[in-house]
């Protein structure tokens, strides 16, 4: 899809454009640059902040129209709140708000890239740049015709004014790439299940070649050939074929261990035999969320041309119930030699995990696996939609995990281990359950994963709440929200990166 907005970088002394817009801080106060450009206007808005009650706080807006004294039609003055207070997401954020008051059509709009402290700096001012295509982004690719009063697609060109042009741009041009890996993200999860299918999935996944990521795609006889009975059994009540697709991205040093992240990619999940509810079934055409936000994740790596090895890995697959679907009862043999007794074939998710775990862990033998999973609504149950859920063997990497996610506004709560909850999957005809009691169920399909992973350093993280139908936020109004590409590209620049 065409991005929805075009963000250039202009000096502070450009003349705006038709909308004009500024930050104040909740003293009402302006930065030197922002003062010069309104000149006169100032006074106007002191007066319509004492009208409408605007006392400057993070996220809040003023809009004036055809103010006096302005070259603009149209200002809009932006709370930033206290500016001891401001963090560095708070940017991303700004940038969504300035976006949520933009319609189709504003298409010469001017943004003041500084508070009363001085101008934003480089890498601030790229993270409003993000934040602006963020909210702007809307997967509307289906509609032939609007609704009356339904917004369409924002298209503006936005100048970002700032101190130093040069410096901006360089800050700007890997958030770009990230917020490409977003959308990329995004789209996929949106997409429709007739539309996206394991094949098709894998052919998208295909295209970063483009980008100089290597692209392995196991069909259903090399899958056969590896021994993958689990991902397989889910596959084969499906009229389309699974795939796993193993992409590489070689940036780091000639022979050093790779990353490695991990995504579930069910296509469409009906639940298989234990076929769920007919109520919300349409949303399971995002189960998978994890497969989006590797391939994603993999675009903004290779795009900004990452300095480390990383291997991105999804298993994708449809769960269907048709006459060839396993069983409950079924007993399958995953690609460890584990035999694994089917309870419910609607825990699914970690059957196709198990078999890609454990692929990547033998083969490329990583410094640590991450893998993102949209797997159980019992994370739900116990989190909401505000945090993912972690699960890890490994407490360096779960810490990294949680402070990067602090920082990007992709939050993640660790969760227990142990082997109290391996009883639950305990079986009395073969090695494992896929699934155990209605309690902990978050856990113990976190326990079941945790079979494949060896002694690999390794951490879960359920998206179930999170990647799709989450809350709108400041930089997302989309039902699929890429969560997961921003959290995992600051772990691997942060702490598995050569220094740029």
């Amino acid at each position: 899809m065409p991005d929805a907005v075009k963000v250039g970088f202009v000096p502070f002394s450009t003349a705006p454009g038709a909308i004009l817009v500024v930050f104040c801080d909740d003293t009402l106060k302006f930065g030197a640059a922002t003062r010069k450009a309104l000149g006169a206007a100032a006074n106007i808005v002191k007066r319509a902040a004492e009208t409408y009650q605007f006392k400057g706080k993070s996220g809040s807006t003023l809009d004036i129209l055809e103010p006096e004294g302005l070259k603009a039609s149209r200002l809009i003055v932006v709370g930033a709140g206290k500016l001891s207070a401001i963090k560095d997401n708070d940017f991303f954020k700004l940038g969504g708000v300035v976006a949520g008051k933009l319609r189709a059509g504003n298409n010469a709009v001017t943004i003041i890239a500084e508070l009363p402290d001085g101008a934003i700096k480089p890498d601030q001012a790229a993270a409003v740049a993000s934040g602006l295509r963020l909210r702007a982004y809307k997967f509307d690719r289906y509609k032939t015709k609007k609704k009356d009063g339904e917004d369409a697609a924002l298209r503006a060109d936005i100048s970002l004014a700032v101190d130093d042009v040069t410096a901006v741009r360089k800050a700007f041009a890997p958030d770009a790439h990230i917020v490409d890996g977003v959308i990329t993200a995004r789209d996929l999860v949106n997409e429709p299940p007739n539309v996206l299918f394991p094949v098709e999935f894998a052919r998208r996944a295909a295209q970063l070649r483009k980008l100089g990521v290597a692209v392995e795609i196991l069909d259903v006889k090399a899958m056969t050939k590896l021994g993958m009975g689990a991902l397989l059994g889910v596959a084969q009540g499906s009229t389309q074929p699974g795939r796993t697709v193993i992409m590489r991205w070689n940036g780091g040093k000639r022979g050093e261990q790779p990353v490695a992240f991990v995504g579930k990619g069910v296509c469409f999940d009906t639940g298989g035999i234990s076929i769920k509810g007919a109520a919300s079934m349409e949303d399971m055409k995002g189960d998978m969320g994890g497969a989006a936000c590797v391939v994603g994740l993999m675009q903004a790596l290779a795009a900004r041309k990452a300095k480390a090895n990383v291997v991105g890995a999804i298993g994708i697959v449809e769960n269907m119930p048709d006459g060839n679907a396993q069983r409950p009862g079924d007993i399958v043999t995953s690609m460890s030699g584990q035999t694994i007794e089917i309870i419910n074939t609607d825990a699914e998710g970690r059957l196709v995990l198990a078999d890609v775990l454990w692929y990547v862990a033998k083969k490329f033998k990583p410094k640590f696996m991450v893998d993102l999973a949209t797997l159980t609504g019992a994370i739900m149950v116990a989190l909401g939609t505000e945090y993912a859920g972690m699960f890890s063997n490994n407490d360096e990497l779960a810490e990294r995990l949680t402070k990067v996610g602090l920082a990007t506004g992709e939050r993640v709560w660790r969760m227990p281990l142990g082997p109290e909850y391996d009883k639950q999957i305990d079986s009395q005809f073969a090695d494992m359950k896929n699934t155990g009691t209605r309690n902990g169920g978050s856990i113990t399909a976190a326990q079941f994963l945790q079979r494949f992973v060896d002694d690999t350093p390794w951490a879960h993280l359920d998206i179930a709440g999170t990647a799709m139908g989450a809350p709108k936020t400041e930089i997302n109004q989309s039902w699929g929200s890429g969560f997961g590409v921003r959290l995992l590209e600051r772990l691997v620049a942060e702490y598995y990166e050569a220094k740029r």
